[in-house]
């Protein structure tokens, strides 16, 4: 007990403990004049800072997504990273960064698989762990989400898993138990599913495990509108109904506590807990915030995420050491593929921001390589049919937007330089209902271009003062694939010549049942004919000293809200690689994707770069890695499959309401392992500029149970250049009295030495990393006996292995 708090919360009255647990709208808690408590503001964005107002002009940081910040596997890095979004909230005003996401890559399917770290439980506590010390050392809360088992989109909010216990523990658990024994995070947020029956909010896992049995005193928050009922919640260890207020809690809740259905003790707990939050962030009087920094800056987030970018590229494949480019060989580079010029710096949903800047391939190339080398580019192939925002060289003129009332009075009138529109209700001019875009469209090239709007509401675009479109598109409000991912586009194709102005009218009124709204105005150039498209990009290939190609997803594809029913790349993007790999052996493929995709021409080409979604630097950080400035740091952070039908745990679809865990303990490489299928690239793979000679691996030959240990791994960097390697260390215990996988991670280092340098790599393996959970004990319990520890380059290529016996 704090007696500071106690006697803070003993001063109010019930209605006022009541208001104060339930939130004051989307992004802010309830403040209390009477105790000197301001409102604590929270923010999406586990890859930045979008703060408290949806508004595209609010620019962010956007660092690499999650899973390209696990394949760095540098806990050091993560740390900056938590602190440098700790300065984006400095300035955004925000003090709990709701991030990050530590659920687990349980299947390549699920929908937000690019903004969790990794398929396994230790090097997702470890990094997750780092980022969040990373923000709280400055000052700044941090939400680890989403309590639990929230590992696939489909039917989120309703879904029931049905996991074992000691599946629970050992795999979902697990990340959640790290973080609180090292970082100890201010929140956690609950998740939307349930567990075993329960909805997630009113799960007794919050209460018996992550309060009693981890001994955590922080605050519990409901993902928004995870909270269903008001007994089951407000009796089980939530803490706070977000967004509010909730309609579950204030009146009902008052009535449940009058008539005793709810102590209010309990009630009393919560309050507890929301002002040891606030006394933490400094909104608390005589509480300040300890150490926070100034705020963040646009070079600032640019130069970290450059930094974090390359690190995060994994290199899977480099035949005949094609890359690093010598650039003082190069006269022409083609840069192909629909990547190209829109790459994908981030996923969609709750984890988008808005960058100041997005460098693409073809600027950070063309910058780098400068006037000595030819670059020339096409496409080659489409990924969708969806349209694209306008990109800045096709507006001619600044833009104008006029903010209507209901009677189409303007209510305000202001510039704009684009024409895609982000904002909450609170962000709109006030006693509006509707915008009025005017801007100026300049076709680049002449053909039939396709012109027409995205989102959700009433439009009417008018061009050179003809009505083209008026329509209404409808679609639920809580769906957030159809406001930030797949949104849904109608438009018209229209003949232009080469540099012709189209004066365009845009206007749009929203519904009032929403949240926010993601609209505006969508273009697609003119295209060849698939098989002249391809052709075009086969030709500059053969042209070419070497081919870059550019593939990826799309926002229909990877994002927030669903999940995905197939690995393989959208559009023409297979077919442009193996023909481009068929007119130049030296194709280099750059795949620009959150998770794993299929890559069915992996032994056709060069080399196969995986960039992931790398922020907001993507194209400067690709450049480095291509051309040698930078090293491609990555490992890989989950196991890539060579096929749909070779994915040993695929479905995410729940039946009558239910998803099972069926596969246990197995998932990832370890489902591989067991299940004796070869992957396309394994959990832990990656390749740099240099090599490494495993000399040796010192191991204890004798552990007590309970007791971590330390390995030496003796590593020579046998190459020409300075590098770096991530030590991997497995553990296997083949003649086990309980089921286990093959064998799993216990242990990893990272490591860098120059040409010829040797040095020895001291890897931690903590005492849990050989426990198993017991049922029938309700326990971590360790077996006697032989394990054997791999040092290893990934879980399928054991280097040296060595005995240990736990016994004593």
């Amino acid at each position: 007990m704090d007696p500071t708090l106690d006697d803070l919360v003993r001063k109010l009255d019930l209605e006022t403990k009541l208001r104060l647990i339930s939130g004051a709208g989307a992004w802010a808690t309830q403040a209390c004049e009477e105790i000197g408590l301001r409102p604590i503001s929270v923010s999406d964005g586990p890859v930045g800072v979008r703060g408290p107002v949806e508004d595209e002009r609010d620019w962010s940081a956007n660092l690499p997504s999650s899973s390209a910040l696990a394949a760095t596997w540098d806990e050091e890095l993560l740390h900056r990273v938590g602190a440098l979004l700790a300065a984006e909230a400095v300035r955004k005003d925000v003090d709990v960064a709701l991030g990050p996401t530590v659920n687990l890559h349980r299947s390549p399917l699920g929908g937000r698989h690019f903004e969790c770290f990794s398929e396994d439980p230790l090097l997702t506590g470890r990094m997750a762990a780092a980022y969040v010390r990373g923000l709280q050392d400055n000052g700044v809360g941090a939400c680890p989400k989403h309590f639990v088992a929230n590992d696939s989109e489909t039917d989120r909010t309703t879904v029931d898993i049905r996991v074992d216990e000691r599946t629970l523990r050992e795999l979902y658990l697990a990340p959640f138990d790290h973080l609180v024994t090292e970082a100890d995070p201010w929140t956690v947020m609950a998740a939307y599913n349930g567990v075993d029956g329960a909805p997630m909010t009113e799960s007794p896992l919050l209460r018996d495990v992550l309060k009693d049995e981890w001994g955590w005193d922080g605050l519990v928050v409901s993902d928004w509108g995870a909270v269903y009922g008001t007994e089951e919640s407000a009796s089980a260890a939530l803490d706070l109904a977000m967004p509010g207020p909730s309609e579950h809690w204030g009146e009902p809740l008052l009535a449940a506590v009058r008539e005793g259905r709810v102590p209010e003790a309990a009630i009393d707990d919560k309050v507890r807990r929301l002002l040891r939050l606030a006394a933490r962030v400094g909104a608390l009087d005589g509480h300040p915030a300890a150490g926070r920094p100034g705020p963040g800056t646009v070079a600032q987030g640019g130069a970290l995420a450059r930094e974090a970018a390359t690190a995060a590229m994994v290199l899977v494949r480099n035949h005949g050491d094609l890359l690093p480019l010598a650039t003082d060989r190069l006269s022409r580079v083609a840069l192909l593929g629909p990547g190209a010029l829109d790459a994908r710096p981030l996923g969609g949903g709750s984890a988008t921001v808005f960058p100041p800047y997005v460098v693409s391939p073809l600027e950070g190339l063309r910058s780098a390589l400068g006037d000595r080398v030819e670059l020339v580019t096409a496409p080659g192939a489409s990924l969708s049919d969806d349209l694209r925002t306008p990109r800045p060289g096709e507006l001619s003129q600044p833009g104008t937007l006029r903010w209507l009332d209901a009677t189409g009075a303007c209510l305000k009138e202001e510039p704009t330089a684009g024409t895609c529109f982000v904002r909450d209700l609170k962000s709109v001019e006030e006693g509006s209902v509707s915008f009025e875009l005017r801007t100026v469209f300049t076709a680049d090239t002449a053909g039939d271009w396709q012109l027409g709007i995205r989102g959700v509401g009433a439009f009417v675009l008018d061009l050179d003062g003809e009505t083209v479109i008026d329509t209404h598109i409808v679609r639920d409000p809580l769906d957030i694939g159809s406001v930030v991912g797949a949104a849904p586009q109608e438009y018209i194709t229209r003949r232009l010549r080469e540099g012709q102005k189209v004066d365009v009218r845009l206007w749009f009124t929203w519904g009032q049942d929403i949240m926010l709204f993601w609209v505006g105005l969508v273009v697609g150039e003119p295209r060849l004919p698939a098989d002249q498209q391809l052709a075009r990009a086969v030709e500059l290939a053969a042209a070419s000293d070497v081919a870059v190609v550019v593939v990826g997803t799309t926002e229909a594809v990877e994002s927030e809200g669903f999940d995905r029913t197939t690995l393989r790349l959208p559009g023409d993007q297979d077919a442009l690689v193996h023909a481009v790999a068929a007119a130049n052996p030296r194709t280099v493929v750059v795949v620009n994707s959150g998770a794993p995709v299929e890559v069915p021409w992996r032994d056709e080409v060069a080399a196969v770069l995986l960039a992931w979604f790398p922020g907001m630097e993507l194209g400067n950080a690709l450049a480095d890695v291509l051309l040698g400035v930078a090293e491609p740091g990555g490992r890989l952070p989950t196991t890539w499959p060579t096929r749909d039908e070779d994915v040993p745990v695929w479905n995410t679809t729940p039946r009558d309401g239910v998803l099972e865990y069926t596969e246990g303990l197995h998932i990832g490489h370890r489902a591989y392992l067991r299940a004796g299928t070869e992957p396309a690239y394994w959990f832990g793979h990656g390749l740099g500029y240099t090599t490494w000679d495993y000399e040796a691996f010192d191991v204890p030959a004798h552990v007590h149970p309970g007791e971590d240990l330390t390995v030496t791994v003796r590593l020579r960097n046998s190459g020409e250049r300075r590098g770096k390697e991530v030590v991997q260390v497995y553990a296997a215990r083949p003649d086990s009295a309980v089921e286990r996988p093959e064998l799993w991670l216990a242990g990893f280092a990272v490591a860098e030495a120059g040409p010829g340098e040797a040095m020895d790599v001291p890897v931690r393996i903590a005492a849990r990393a050989l426990q198993h959970w017991s049922v029938t004990g309700r326990q971590w319990e360790t077996e006697s006996g032989a394990f054997l520890l791999s040092a290893s380059r990934s879980a399928g290529r054991p280097i040296l292995t060595e005995e240990t016996v736990v016994s004593g």
